[in-house]
């Protein structure tokens, strides 16, 4: 528990003070009319206040990926609070800052825009391509997930009762998608973040009365759940690709640019953008220590569980456990309504970047309705390959898991260049170095994975070591070519 109330300190610092630094990096401008006030148009270009505004960035970003991916990445042990806490400071949050900023200062643009501008328009095809799948993945994974937790409680679990609830949350996402940012999202959003805020303070107090026997950092770093399903999965690359949202996830800077439309102010982009990435981490860490209390020290006997539970059901047993009927429902709002708020976000996004790239006017109805229809058929194909094949899910968030986080390395690489053109010294290297770390982590998943190239898994550190050093010449060769063509 030492180390759980060291890493909510250093979370809560890194905000007050890396996060103030970042920001002095970026350098906000008060008096600078933001996309919300300079070029609203009733649909989303919204400003909302600013309280709403955190709100929803912080539920588009979390949903269950901070509950879901700190309850498997606790299996590793300890070291999960290490990648939680620096990833968080370092990289996630510095990632979701900057990117958000940058479609502020771009008039609201879309991450393949930004990424096009810095990486050049090659690039930008080839991103504009890689964004819309993976928003698409989204999209389906978070209509199969509730859809399959529904259809237990209130059926008997049957593909058809799973593809009924499908069918629902299908027609609210239309619905959500279509409708004008403030409508929906924007009353019932906050509603949601509050609920699963709550959960998780209501969870923290029941780990301070408790105080569990759990493995500190000072115990050792190595993996320890083997016999929990991570047999033969090295933390490096396998923890960084497990936990994503709690500590660093490209999928944010898809759904910054929504924020970066309705914003006031660009004073409050460290809150909104920076501090919703800290909350996302704190959330992380709850559950994680949860996780190592359920796996490690007697708590999965406690609540009735079992060790071998998948991560829905350990919030379900958790909760129900620990927080009585209130904890029911806080399980369900977390587990059900959280990944249909993302999954609806995620096409909203899906559908904002294909008509900015097409240059598809969508303050008319009928033209956000001709572009919802072919990205809707395209996450229904991809449903129907979850319900219609029993590992379906499974091999989907694979490789939706590789691909969130291989996003987030070229939005890193844009940022970088963006910082070395535009702003003096060694600014570049709060970006550069996150950059390099997830470029190393996603070549050596893709490369040792049983969903990739399936090499020895053994071969991890060198792969990663000589893919960081390669990637870190090219860029100083870049960066040398960059101040002669300025001089």
């Amino acid at each position: 528990m030492l180390t759980f109330i060291i890493s909510i300190l250093a979370l809560i610092a890194g905000y007050l003070l890396y996060g103030k630094f970042v920001e002095r990096v970026f350098n906000p401008e008060p008096d600078r009319p933001t996309p919300a006030v300079s070029r609203p148009d009733g649909v989303d270009y919204i400003p909302l206040p600013t309280w709403k505004v955190f709100m929803i960035q912080f539920l588009n970003i979390a949903g269950t990926g901070p509950i879901f991916g700190a309850i498997m990445g606790a299996k590793f042990g300890p070291a999960s609070y290490l990648w939680i806490v620096l990833g968080c400071i370092f990289a996630g949050a510095v990632h979701d800052y900057l990117s958000g900023m940058l479609s502020v200062r771009h008039d609201g643009a879309s991450l393949p825009d930004l990424i096009g501008k810095y990486l050049g328009q090659g690039t930008k095809k080839v991103m504009l391509v890689f964004t819309v799948i993976l928003l698409i993945l989204v999209g389906a994974v978070f209509v199969y997930s509730p859809s399959l937790i529904l259809g237990d409680i209130a059926g008997d679990g049957s593909r058809n009762a799973i593809m009924i609830w499908a069918v629902i949350i299908f027609a609210y996402y239309l619905i959500a998608t279509i409708l004008p940012i403030d409508k929906i999202i924007g009353k019932i959003y906050p509603i949601f973040a509050m609920s699963l805020i709550f959960m998780a303070i209501a969870l923290m107090v029941g780990l301070f009365i408790k105080w569990p026997e759990i493995p500190e950092i000072w115990d050792g770093l190595a993996n320890r759940g083997p016999e929990l399903g991570v047999k033969g999965q090295p933390i490096f690359p396998c923890l960084f690709i497990t936990i994503a949202c709690g500590a660093i996830s490209g999928f944010h800077a898809t759904q910054s640019p929504l924020m970066a439309r309705c914003m006031k102010n660009e004073k409050l982009g460290r809150p909104i953008f920076y501090g919703s990435m800290i909350t996302e981490g704190l959330v992380a860490l709850i559950w994680a220590t949860i996780s190592s209390y359920f796996f490690f020290a007697g708590g999965a006997e406690e609540v009735g569980s079992s060790l071998s539970a998948a991560a829905p059901t350990v919030v379900t047993a958790v909760s129900k456990g620990w927080l009585g009927v209130l904890g029911g429902i806080l399980a369900i709002l977390g587990v059900v309504a959280a990944p249909i708020t993302t999954g609806d976000t995620a096409l909203r996004s899906c559908r904002l970047i294909v008509a900015d790239a097409v240059h598809y006017d969508q303050k008319p109805v009928r033209s956000r309705l001709a572009l919802c229809v072919p990205i809707f058929l395209a996450t229904a194909l991809i449903l129907w390959f979850n319900i219609a094949n029993e590992d379906g899910f499974n091999v989907i968030w694979r490789y939706f898991g590789w691909a969130n986080q291989t996003l987030s390395i070229f939005t890193l690489w844009a940022l970088t260049v963006y910082l070395a053109r535009n702003k003096g010294g060694l600014a570049y290297m709060i970006t550069l170095i996150p950059a390099l770390l997830m470029t190393s982590v996603c070549t050596t998943y893709i490369c040792t994975a049983k969903i990739g190239f399936n090499l020895p898994m053994d071969w991890n550190i060198a792969i990663g070591t000589a893919v960081a050093g390669l990637s870190a010449l090219l860029f100083g060769l870049w960066l040398r070519r960059e101040k002669v063509r300025k001089s």
